[in-house]
């Protein structure tokens, strides 16, 4: 595939049976991995971002020029700096500090305006909480009315999970040759899950729908929250409700360790050659608990959320 520009590229990224990694643990059933770190921005947040702008174009709410605004874990707003460079929009992104320095390394360099806010008192570093989440949000509605900016808004704007319901959900129905059972994944905004699974069972309306979340941090799931640091970036800011899953029913809910995710972002680099990061070890956990459970003899989608590349600073590759 031939591009007129990056943005062309976006999407269509390949998928792999994870057989080896099923095989090695006696279960019976398939993983499909879906290598979203293999977009443009190396995160499935590309997807989000390219919908999220075309559908303010045409909506008219986004203006040529105007200064465009989002708070980021970091994926969000590489795909943003992506988009709005190629498109002619000022990028501001505003992140926690608590997560990882290659991701704004990266913003800069594609061009974007990179805000780093403080975590609150007694947050650890690498660990973003959903308080830490809620001071970022706070900046972000600030320079949000000081620059008459847009705000991208994804945990809200319809873009986000409009283009997983067209483009992930279709790619992974089509890459499975319509075997899939059950889709899983880490929540951080919902568009992922809320958009893919309704897309998928736009195709067979059995398809079942799983949300991950950290252990001690579940508040999805209706669990109290115990323990809202955690080292899985991007998500599980300890939110009870997200907007991408009020109409969206979720079959069941799993909560990983960031231990777990750790060893097992390790064991799909090893034992596949997948380079993900903490959330690709958190969905693929997931998947194989969901193989050894309720999903046995199954076929279980995931999406490999970003690139292990994004952790080189961080204790998942120690």
């Amino acid at each position: 595939m031939t591009g007129h520009s990056i943005l062309d590229v976006i999407g269509g990224t390949p998928a792999v049976w994870l057989d080896r990694m099923v095989a090695a643990r006696g279960l019976d059933g398939r993983i499909l991995a879906k290598l979203d770190y293999l977009n443009p921005g190396f995160s499935k947040k590309d997807r989000a971002a390219l919908g999220i702008i075309e559908l303010a174009e045409t909506q008219g709410a986004l203006h040529p020029g105007q200064t465009v605004v989002e708070l980021t874990s970091g994926n969000m707003g590489t795909g943003l700096a992506i988009v709005c460079g190629q498109k002619g929009y000022p990028f501001v992104a505003v992140m926690s500090r608590g997560n990882s320095v290659e991701r704004a390394r990266m913003m800069i360099a594609l061009g974007a305006e990179v805000i780093l806010v403080d975590q609150i008192a007694g947050s650890v570093p690498g660990q973003v909480s959903g308080a830490d989440l809620a001071e970022v949000d706070r900046v972000a509605q600030q320079i949000v009315a000081e620059r008459g900016a847009f705000r991208a808004d994804q945990f809200h704007h319809v873009g986000n999970a409009q283009a997983h319901f067209e483009t992930t959900a279709a790619e992974i129905w089509a890459d499975s040759a319509g075997t899939v059972t059950a889709f899983a994944d880490f929540a951080g905004s919902g568009g992922t899950f809320g958009g893919t699974v309704a897309g998928l069972r736009a195709k067979k309306a059995q398809v079942r729908g799983y949300v991950v979340e950290p252990e001690g941090a579940a508040a999805l799931s209706g669990k109290d929250v115990t323990h809202a640091d955690h080292p899985i970036q991007g998500g599980g800011y300890s939110m009870a409700t997200l907007d991408f899953l009020r109409d969206t029913p979720v079959d069941g809910y799993l909560s990983v360790t960031g231990e777990v995710s750790r060893d097992i972002a390790r064991a799909l680099a090893r034992e596949e050659g997948i380079f993900g990061g903490f959330s690709a070890g958190a969905n693929v956990a997931a998947a194989l608990e969901l193989l050894a459970g309720p999903e046995k003899g199954g076929v279980v989608a995931v999406v490999i959320c970003d690139s292990g590349l994004k952790y080189l600073s961080t204790d998942l590759w120690d």
